[in-house]
Parts: structure tokens; C-alpha cells; sequence
């Protein structure tokens, strides 16, 4: 745990290969990301069109996105290779996914907002002759 506090530990450009427990991690995540990326893709082509679609799309590219980054920074820390192996690269990672999740996370928060707009748009239409 020392090591995860310190600067070296994260700033070094030669860093040791990834712990074991560590690799198992990063690989039960990217499976994570995997079933996710199926499922979005599942979800999409079976509903073509409706509110949730553009969630889903998000999902579905999110997922495969950083599935495709994990699995090369995996690569690059198990070939050890100088500057693509560091740790900085995981704590972009991170960052890049949180900030991702959080747009995913606003728009779902609109979808009631929308619904309850096509609600009174489908309700004035049926006054429209």
C-alpha cells in the first residue's frame, strides 16, 4: 500500500512487471468491459430505435474503448516495455474513465425530462386533428 502513495511508484518510466494480483484485476476488468461491450451491442440491435438507445450506444463505446486501452497497457506492462509500462498511464486511464462515465451518467439523468416531454407532445397531438 506504501508503494501506491508514492510519487516514484507512479512517475517511474521503467517500472517492474504488474504484481499477480494486480494482473488479475486488470484482467477480470477488461471481462467486465467485454460482457458490457456484448451486451450494449445486443441491446442496440434489437431495439433500433427509442430513449435509451443513445445510452446504449455510449455504453457500447465506452466499453469497447477501454477495453481496446486496457488491453494494451496490459500488453505494454507485461513486455515491460520503458515509457508505454509506466503507472501514469493507468491513472490517465481512470480518469479518462470516470469523466466518461459521468457525461453517460448526465444524459441518463435527462432521459425522464424527455419522456415527459414526448408525454405532452403525444397528449397535444391527440388533440390535433
Amino acid at each position: 500500500m506504501n508503494n501506491l502513495l508514492s510519487f516514484n511508484y507512479w512517475l517511474n518510466i521503467r517500472p517492474d512487471v504488474l504484481t499477480p494480483l494486480a494482473q488479475n484485476i486488470l484482467v477480470f476488468f477488461m471481462l467486465i468491459l467485454a460482457t458490457l461491450s456484448i451486451i450494449s451491442f445486443i441491446v442496440i440491435t434489437k431495439k433500433k430505435t427509442g430513449l435509451y438507445t443513445k445510452i446504449w450506444k455510449r455504453i457500447s463505446s465506452f466499453s469497447v474503448t477501454n477495453l481496446i486501452i486496457g488491453a494494451l497497457l496490459w500488453f505494454f506492462t507485461y513486455e515491460t516495455i520503458p515509457l508505454l509500462s509506466a503507472r501514469f498511464w493507468f491513472l490517465l486511464w481512470a480518469a479518462s474513465m470516470i469523466t466518461w462515465l459521468v457525461f453517460i451518467v448526465i444524459n441518463l439523468t435527462e432521459i425522464p425530462i424527455k419522456k415527459e416531454q414526448l408525454q405532452k407532445e403525444k397528449e397535444f397531438k391527440k388533440y390535433i386533428p
